[in-house]
């Protein structure tokens, strides 16, 4: 469906529950929030689904809309989630029965009954941006959230997703208010010691290779520990080995137990992240994508090179 459809088709429902995903980021708790805020101003009933994963950098935007105990739903939405493997544990009851997704991803697998889908846009929050328009609702409550939405799936729009519209939409939004000042602050001209010290060990254990292209980092439970770092510590650590000049695909790996590990894969147009998640399993954007495998921390880095040659060979 359009936004302009998607609009009309929630208009028609009620008493909305909507669903965030595992590891939740800006984006898809921003959109929960931006959409949960506009459906009550609407005068629709709707809640976020409580993420037991949500950190500190997020959690006063979204947690005014967490459902209470005992919350009656009909209509359940989904943010930012390509597969309903994505779902925390709270939420995989509802693997079958989610009405409705809005997302982003190309790698969206088609687990809803109806969805809006737009895989050009750089951030969910465009979508939900456009929704809320349709549904005419837009304040500063609204904005808010939509803005940590769009920020943070951009690097402060500093990433290769960013388009035109991504910067006409935050412009859109910053003209509800000042609340951008902080959310940037916050969210990325803040940096805790903890943060620093992970960024150390990550850099002291990297591995390169084809002169310095490609850069694989591994953040294990003891690195975690050792820097004394928290969840919110370890957010977004994906975009760090990115960063060091002459890298152009870089493999952040995160050690989740013993024999479980994610990986997130970032790459310039030399190679299609998404294509090669894939092969592990998971999926996400061209240049942005992500997998989850149940192999230990050093299989998982031969793993996710094997597979970036893999690519690299198909072309």
């Amino acid at each position: 469906m359009t936004a302009a459809e998607t609009a009309a088709w929630l208009l028609r429902r009620d008493n909305f529950l909507i669903l965030t995903h595992l590891r939740p980021d800006g984006d898809t708790l921003g959109c929960a929030a931006g959409l949960c805020a506009a459906l009550r101003r609407a005068g629709k009933t709707a809640a976020v689904l409580p993420n037991p994963e949500v950190t500190s950098t997020y959690a006063d935007y979204v947690s005014p809309y967490w459902a209470s105990d005992g919350y009656h739903h009909e209509t359940v939405v989904s943010v930012d989630i390509a597969t309903a493997g994505l779902f925390p544990n709270n939420a995989r009851p509802y693997a079958e029965a989610v009405d409705l997704a809005i997302d982003h991803h190309p790698s969206y697998d088609g687990f809803a009954a109806e969805c809006c889908v737009d895989p050009t846009l750089a951030a969910c929050g465009e979508l939900v941006y456009a929704i809320c328009l349709e549904l005419g609702q837009m304040d500063p409550e609204i904005a808010l959230p939509l803005y940590v939405a769009v920020s943070t799936d951009t690097g402060c729009f500093v990433y290769s997703n960013t388009t035109p519209n991504t910067h006409r939409v935050a412009a859109a939004l910053m003209e509800h208010g000042d609340f951008y000042r902080k959310v940037n602050k916050r969210c990325f001209r803040t940096v805790s010691l903890p943060r620093l010290k992970l960024e150390s060990l990550l850099l002291a254990g990297m591995e390169f290779h084809d002169g310095g292209a490609i850069a694989i980092a591994g953040l294990s439970l003891d690195m975690m520990t050792q820097a004394g770092a928290g969840e919110a510590d370890a957010e977004d650590l994906a975009a760090f080995a990115g960063q060091i000049q002459g890298v152009r695909i870089s493999a952040t790996l995160r050690e989740l137990s013993p024999t479980r590990t994610k990986i997130s894969l970032r790459t310039d147009d030399s190679l299609n992240a998404t294509r090669t998640c894939a092969l592990l399993g998971g999926g996400g954007h061209a240049a942005a994508a992500g997998a989850t495998v149940d192999l230990p921390l050093e299989q998982a880095r031969h793993a996710v090179l094997d597979a970036i040659r893999q690519i690299q060979r198909e072309g």
